[in-house]
């Protein structure tokens, strides 16, 4: 049974997308070819982070590019997470920016 995970962008816009059982948040979203930024598809990165805002969501291998804190502040790693209920998740680039704050700025 797929999971309706509601895909959030920072500009408003938003799209539902279904997610199989055992497929990644990113594999879906390829799938159905949005635009959601990823690197190395192996939680090592932190290119595809997205913020849970609603539902479960679980890692199904270790998310190397999170802190402990990242991930009790309710950040994934989408490349290496799967949905266990219908989900909210704020995407883009901007989020991978919500925890490396650049310097240079």
């Amino acid at each position: 049974m797929p999971y309706a995970v509601t895909l959030k962008w920072r500009d408003g816009r938003e799209t539902t997308v279904d997610v199989r059982e055992t497929e990644t948040v990113i594999d879906a979203t390829e799938r159905a070819g949005l635009g959601v930024p990823y690197g190395c598809l192996y939680g090592a990165c932190a290119t595809c982070t997205g913020r849970l805002l609603e539902g479960d969501l679980v890692h199904v291998k270790r998310p190397r590019g999170l802190k402990p804190r990242h991930r009790q502040d309710g950040y994934f790693l989408l490349c290496v997470a799967e949905p266990r209920s219908d989900c909210r998740i704020e995407v883009g680039a901007e989020i991978q920016a919500d925890l490396v704050p650049n310097p240079w700025k």
